[in-house]
């Protein structure tokens, strides 16, 4: 084993604490006697320890030795793999030295680990070939990471040749590309010691669909336009949703990354006191062949807050041109996002300063950088009833609607007032005692 891994080129930059590094290590010492059988034994059970960490981390299922070099393969980012992202696989030279590393790939996937076991006297290899997992799909957070990797592990088990491996997987590159990016849909941005910025995936966002959401179509489809537009490479506009709390402007969003994930659509969730790491984000992400969305929820800045300044730099405005796989989504209670004052009107009087309004003219400077506005306003007492009936009826309740709607407006008169959300949560109320 470890003879193949030395021949890795494109992929043999690896951690050395790396499963498979460590494995290599293994059968190294097992090969040479470097090590007395009962180090061994504790060696490999340890590695099968961490690989057992990852399966059960990610649903894997059937063969896990398969089931972890194909997810070594799919998210080992090198200049390889990101091209094949970009542009497919083209008939450069560096075709030459994949297929070299595919061909060592192939002996891993077909490695014999019967004579190491006959010697330790062992079965941990024979058991992980078939291994059935006990985890349920639907309670995984990462269930979408585990269909492309068994999927595609089995479609590697049939490979003849690297000539067929490298087929398999320069296609999955150019549909989902590589790296973690390839795999999850949304993202959170996470602070390191040195300065620099990591993505952490978020692997439970919630399922929601635009259909989900009951009315404001008008809403849904200036939304709809605009990102797809973004995602067919035309121009497209960063968007403000501004309106009532609990109205659906967080929901369409997830929606929206939900629906267009298949085409390249991704998230990025940062909180306002990241912005001054938006630069940051943006080098990162700017050459990868995705459409990111700077997620930005319940945006909003106070008299003293100066963040919003980052903010109207990367919009435009700065010298560095944002780049067009990337647009900033927005959602706001305030139409203006930067708490306003009277004294805003009258600003030579109370600030001293020279021109009059010109606070006016700074805070709402930041809003007109967002080319699509859309409001989202509290329903009438019509449109809420029309909700709380829409939603019960796919939640097969079995209730009139002339007592629906009477129920939910006792409810909607102590939970804080009609609104989408409040129809929501009525509905999960009525699901939760009418299932018992």
């Amino acid at each position: 084993m470890y003879r193949e891994i030395s021949k890795l080129i494109m992929y043999g930059d690896m951690d050395e604490n790396c499963i498979l590094y460590q494995m290599g290590e293994i059968f190294r010492r097992f090969e040479k006697r470097e090590s007395s059988d009962a180090e061994l034994i504790k060696d490999i059970y340890t590695q099968l320890k961490h690989l057992l960490i990852v399966a059960t981390d990610y649903g894997f299922d059937q063969n896990l030795w398969h089931n972890y070099l194909t997810f070594f393969l799919i998210t080992n980012e090198n200049p390889f793999s990101i091209t094949c992202e970009k542009v497919g696989a083209n008939d450069g030279s560096v075709n030459h030295f994949a297929k070299n590393d595919f061909r060592a790939f192939k002996a891993l996937f077909d490695f014999d680990f019967k004579p190491i076991e006959q010697v330790l006297g062992i079965d941990c290899f024979s058991q992980i070939s078939a291994y059935r997992s006990i985890v349920k799909k639907e309670l995984m957070y990462n269930k979408n990471v585990s269909e492309k990797v068994i999927s595609l592990s089995r479609r590697l088990e049939s490979a003849q040749n690297e000539e067929e491996f490298f087929a398999i997987i320069t296609g999955f590159y150019r549909d989902y590309g590589v790296g973690m990016f390839g795999l999850n849909k949304a993202f959170r941005i996470k602070e390191l010691p040195n300065g620099d910025i990591s993505f952490v995936p978020i692997n439970n966002m919630d399922k929601v669909l635009l259909h989900d959401l009951v009315g404001y179509e008008l809403q849904k489809k200036k939304l709809v336009e605009n990102t797809e537009a973004f995602v067919k490479g035309r121009k497209a506009n960063n968007v403000l949703l501004f309106g009532d709390s609990g109205t659906g402007k967080s929901t369409s969003i997830k929606a929206i990354v939900n629906q267009y994930y298949d085409q390249g659509l991704r998230m990025i969730e940062i909180y306002k006191h990241q912005f001054k790491d938006l630069s940051n984000v943006i080098a990162k992400i700017k050459n990868r062949n995705y459409r990111f969305i700077i997620y930005m929820d319940d945006l909003s800045f106070e008299e003293f807050e100066i963040e919003y300044k980052f903010l109207k730099a990367v919009i435009e405005g700065g010298v560095e041109t944002k780049p067009d796989n990337i647009l900033i989504y927005a959602t706001s209670n305030r139409r203006h996002l930067i708490k306003e004052t009277w004294n805003d009107r009258s600003d030579m009087e109370t600030d001293n300063g020279i021109h009059r309004s010109d606070t006016i003219e700074e805070k709402l400077s930041l809003v007109n950088r967002f080319g699509v506005t859309i409001n989202y306003s509290k329903p009438s007492q019509k449109e809420y009833f029309h909700i709380v009936t829409e939603l019960a009826h796919r939640q097969h309740i079995n209730l009139s609607d002339e007592d629906l709607c009477a129920e939910a407006n006792k409810w909607e008169l102590s939970h804080g007032g009609i609104s989408g959300r409040t129809a929501q949560q009525f509905i999960n109320y009525l699901s939760g005692t009418c299932s018992e």
